[in-house]
């Protein structure tokens, strides 16, 4: 048989198969993603039946997915909001990095891999996934609530720091000197300012540059954009999501309207792809040395993601159940966390760590859609509804006492 059509087979039998998995999904009232991830573990590499024929396919869309994820989140909001958030937010970036990249790093430290390899794990537990969790806000329905925009935040701000992290990163793992370290920083740097400027400027302006009445010409005209935009970030070592994010938020009024409708089948299609290629480069056998030390660092990390979306979702003033969803909503690592790993073994670091980092991941990308709808559950709003409650009854006391 022909490769192209053993790439048609093949690319139509795993698209079939997510339909079916998310079938499934639908009946136990769950996100897909779970199901799509363990799916792709069993058909990936050292699974059942490797799908190898159409695995280049399958990364490129997958690469596509995220893109579409994080450029249909862009077009939900503006380049003055996402500005307000991120001054207000500096408080949680801080308490952000703090509270989830120590525990990579001592882990590191306590397996014995030494300081750069508690750099690399670092940044691994650091960062959340923003199209996991774009993702799940689409499935939940959640993204226009109140504290959304605050996730956001959170996420733009982990991926702007990867613009300083990567570089540095990448110049340790090599063993550059500090003149060409710096200067790939600070081309980083200069590329998400330029972003960052045009969109907060000039973002009418884009507006009407890609608005067309036919919907073939828009749908080419916002998506060719983004894909060169987010091509340019990842090429100057900024994360290629961000570049799309800061596309959406650039595009406004009937042009950002208009868009999101037409794009919202792509990103299913694309977003699928993402989860799924996941899943099937990992070999099942290379993550059972390290699925207990992955297992008690996605426990700690995922406790300390919950308290980080609580304390800024608290700090942007959002109510007791909206912290907590803001909490459990950050929970999964994915994308940045794989190309860390990445960098580091092809850099020559232990491939346990690889290993480590790929179980971690799983869990947490397996684990966050199911804990995200713990909010959402009525035993849980109610103790959420009585917390609040007794803390304005407090804040009332001690109002009239003074």
């Amino acid at each position: 048989m022909e490769g192209g059509a053993l790439d048609l087979i093949e690319i139509g039998a795993l698209l079939f198969g997510i339909a079916l998995l998310a079938r499934v999904a639908l009946r136990l009232g769950i996100s897909p993603i779970p199901l799509i991830l363990i799916g792709g573990l069993a058909f990936g590499h050292g699974g059942l039946i490797p799908f190898d024929q159409s695995e280049a396919f399958i990364e490129v869309g997958s690469e596509i997915g995220v893109i579409l994820l994080l450029l249909m989140m862009g077009l939900e909001y503006n380049a003055r909001e996402l500005f307000g958030n991120l001054r207000s937010s500096k408080y949680a970036g801080f308490i952000d990095m703090l509270l989830n990249a120590l525990p990579g790093a001592l882990m590191a430290l306590l397996l014995g891999w030494g300081p750069v390899a508690a750099l690399t794990l670092a940044g691994i537990t650091w960062v959340s996934s923003s199209g996991v969790i774009a993702q799940v806000l689409h499935d939940l329905g959640r993204i226009t609530n109140r504290e959304t925009p605050v996730i956001l935040s959170v996420l733009v701000i982990e991926d702007l720091a990867m613009a300083f992290y990567l570089p540095v990163l990448t110049a340790v793992l090599v063993g550059l000197e500090l003149g060409p370290a710096a200067l790939t920083v600070g081309i980083a740097l200069a590329s998400v300012g330029l972003i960052l400027y045009l969109a907060f400027r000039h973002g009418r302006l884009a507006s009407r540059l890609l608005w067309s009445k036919d919907d073939q010409v828009l749908l080419l005209s916002v998506l060719g954009v983004a894909l060169l935009v987010a091509g340019v970030a990842s090429e100057v070592k900024v994360s290629a999501a961000v570049g799309a994010f800061l596309v959406g938020i650039a595009i406004s009024s009937n042009t950002a309207a208009r868009a999101e409708h037409l794009l919202a089948p792509l990103r299913d299609l694309f977003a699928a792809l993402f989860f799924l290629f996941f899943g099937l480069s990992t070999d099942p056998l290379d993550l059972v040395p390290m699925l207990v030390p992955a297992f008690v660092l996605a426990v700690i990390t995922m406790a300390t993601k919950l308290a980080t979306g609580y304390l800024s979702a608290r700090r942007a003033g959002i109510g007791e159940a909206g912290r907590w969803r803001t909490g459990f909503a950050l929970l999964p690592r994915g994308e940045f966390s794989i190309v860390i790993a990445g960098l580091a073994v092809a850099s020559g670091a232990d491939r346990s760590l690889a290993a480590l980092a790929t179980a971690y991941v799983l869990m947490t990308i397996v684990a966050g859609p199911l804990l995200a709808r713990i909010p959402d559950t009525a035993a849980f709003s109610a103790w959420a509804g009585k917390r609040q409650k007794a803390r304005r009854a407090r804040q009332q006391a001690a109002a009239s006492g003074a």
